[in-house]
């Protein structure tokens, strides 16, 4: 296994994505500073195709297609706009759906029709001298045709949470310490983590408290915008796509370590007392490294039983990893602890590339052609050449919802 190139962008690398196993990659990342979003066109030994800066939110936000088109959104006045950049750079066609002002583009997907989109507050960065005059609004999820028509919009209320292991302490507790009680966040905005999956006619669409990191997925229906179900209030944690309607709710924090399976239904359907980033493979079996933060973390590459049991894979060290890929063989490759690690199907671990490195943004790994694998760390692209095959096919997040970046199974 080698480092076959290594090549640093400008800023933050945040997204890796292409529409083709053999190159080039579309990387979207900060510029100078975080109100900056660059967009570079990139082949695998490093040479820049072209590259565009556009006005960001300090969230970049951007989804491949399958033809190659990279739909950017960026602010623009007081409104939001969904920009096609073309394969060789240029401006392809633009769609501009209506929005407050102080609304913000939290998460979107690229239908083949059209647009979901989760809205909330812009942060405070964006909002800036304005942020105490400036409403803090509820977040909604809504769907768009090409052209930016809104065919339906949906009010997301979070209402009060709680979660057990929310503890406080004040007047209110005599100065103990104890379970905090029921509270109305003061602003709601979308996951860090998976914040919109779309399944067949289904939407996941996960708002957590900002300041305290206690949210809910809600569950619509792509066709009418009606919320089926959503789950109970829970710290959040990483999400995947299951199957056709079918979604993986992680929960980490607070005490909590767990991931739950939910169908077309919304109810939850099984659940396992592990937490990580899961990749499903054609088979629907789930499996993938857990991400324990903790001092003494047991975190080991787990699969995930039909009975709710868990099947050891190797022990991991270290923490901050990427988010896996599968090749056609059942082997899983991902970053961790400054080491490239393959875990067989058989749940055999193997190191393929090590090097002193403990940089906690870490992008997710991407399987090329020829076994080349690619990743990204803060502000680098690095580019491996492994023994292992083609990408495997299934719903998440093998096939081309892992190379293009866009949370999608129709």
């Amino acid at each position: 296994m080698t480092l076959s190139s290594r090549f640093t962008l400008p800023g933050q690398v945040r997204t890796v994505a292409t529409s083709d196993p053999s190159g080039p990659l579309t990387v979207t990342g900060y510029g100078a500073n975080p109100l900056m979003t660059v967009i570079t066109r990139v082949d695998l030994s490093g040479e820049v195709v072209w590259q565009r800066t556009y006005r960001g939110t300090g969230r970049p936000q951007s989804r491949l297609s399958a033809e190659g088109t990279l739909w950017i959104a960026y602010p623009d006045g007081d409104g939001r706009v969904l920009e096609g950049v073309l394969p060789d750079g240029s401006t392809g066609p633009t769609a501009r759906p209506d929005c407050s002002p102080g609304e913000e583009i939290g998460a979107f997907v690229l239908l083949d029709d059209g647009f979901v989109i989760s809205w909330a507050s812009a942060s405070r960065l964006v909002r800036g001298e304005r942020s105490r005059l400036t409403p803090v609004l509820d977040p909604r999820v809504a769907r768009y045709t090409r052209e930016g028509e809104c065919l339906w919009s949906t009010p997301i209320v979070l209402g009060a949470v709680s979660f057990p292991g929310v503890l406080e302490v004040g007047d209110g507790t005599g100065w103990e310490l104890r379970p905090r009680r029921p509270w109305v966040p003061q602003e709601v905005g979308v996951d860090h983590w998976e914040p919109l999956l779309v399944s067949d006619d289904r939407i996941a669409a996960s708002l957590t408290d900002t300041r305290g990191g206690i949210g809910r997925t809600f569950f619509l229906d792509l066709d009418s915008g009606e919320t089926v179900s959503a789950t109970s209030p829970a710290p959040n944690g990483r999400k995947a796509i299951a199957g056709p309607g079918q979604f993986l709710i992680g929960s980490q924090g607070y005490g909590a370590f767990t991931t739950g399976r939910f169908g077309r239904d919304g109810a939850e359907t099984a659940r396992w007392p592990s937490c990580g980033a899961m990749l499903v493979d054609k088979n629907g079996s789930a499996s993938g490294p857990e991400l324990e933060s903790c001092l003494h973390s047991r975190s080991r590459f787990r699969r995930l039983a039909p009975d709710n049991s868990l099947v050891d894979g190797p022990a991991l060290t270290g923490d901050y990893t990427s988010y896996p890929a599968m090749d056609c063989e059942g082997t899983a490759v991902f970053w961790r602890d400054g080491k490239l690690l393959a875990v067989d199907a058989d749940l055999a671990g193997h190191d393929l590339f090590a090097m002193d490195d403990s940089r906690a943004i870490i992008g997710r790994a991407l399987l090329l052609d020829e076994g080349n694998v690619a990743l990204s760390l803060d502000d680098e692209v690095l580019v491996f050449r492994t023994p292992l095959g083609p990408l495997a096919e299934g719903p998440w997040p093998c096939g081309e919802a892992n190379l293009q970046g866009n949370p999608l199974l129709s």
